[in-house]
């Protein structure tokens, strides 16, 4: 198998940034999001992230469909 096939099978299993607004203040919030992987991964946020203005918490595995794009 070729460099570039093995480096596009790798960009799958990479989780995608996102900026999304916070449920509580909406404010912007950085989360990154599983583009691959099992299915009950997929699509869903890789780890807590604090909103930076009122502090709610963005849970991990919180599905990105669930939230506010920026």
């Amino acid at each position: 198998m070729s460099n570039a096939i093995r480096g596009c099978q790798e960009g799958k299993v990479t989780p995608k940034y996102y900026e999304v607004k916070c449920p509580k203040c909406k404010e912007a919030v950085e989360v990154f999001v599983f583009m691959g992987g099992s299915a009950d991964k997929t699509g869903r946020t890789t780890a807590d992230e604090r909103c930076p203005e009122c502090g709610k918490i963005i849970p991990a595995l919180t599905p990105i469909t669930s939230l506010e794009l920026y």
